[in-house]
């Protein structure tokens, strides 16, 4: 099968973003329209029902360098959050933590990530974590 070339494949992925995903749960667009390499992306969360996360939205960052989609994106939450993958101090996602990065397959998505991070916080070891205030910024 033919690989896509990296700027098709964000391009692609913008037109869905923009479109709308899913239930509205998870959302994502670029940071800046006048990004022609498409490296800088916003991503919008609202966490899980029946969790601490409940209609909290969490923003983040989501950069793909030059390798993506061969390699993974890099995530950043901007909004803080306390997830055994997320660095406390930055918001950095630790890669090696969050399955969907750690075994990052050349057809996985923002979307992908994105969807990942929600099930993630559902989960029965995270959906009780305490939490900072609502609206707590990095």
């Amino acid at each position: 099968m033919a690989k896509v070339p990296r700027s098709f494949r964000l391009l692609e992925e913008l037109e869905k973003g923009e479109k709308g995903i899913g239930d509205g749960t998870c959302s994502y667009g670029l940071a800046d329209g006048d990004d022609i390499e498409m490296r800088v992306w916003n991503g919008t969360v609202i966490g899980p029902g029946h969790s601490v996360h409940e209609n909290r939205i969490y923003s983040l960052k989501i950069t793909c360098g030059e390798n993506y989609p061969d390699a993974p994106p890099t995530v950043q939450f901007l909004t803080k959050i306390n997830l055994p993958f997320v660095n406390p101090q930055n918001g950095n996602v630790d890669p090696s933590r969050l399955p969907v990065l750690a075994s990052w397959r050349r057809t996985s998505t923002l979307e992908t990530v994105l969807v990942e991070i929600r099930r993630e916080m559902a989960s029965s070891s995270n959906r009780k974590l305490p939490q900072p205030p609502e609206g707590s910024m990095f």
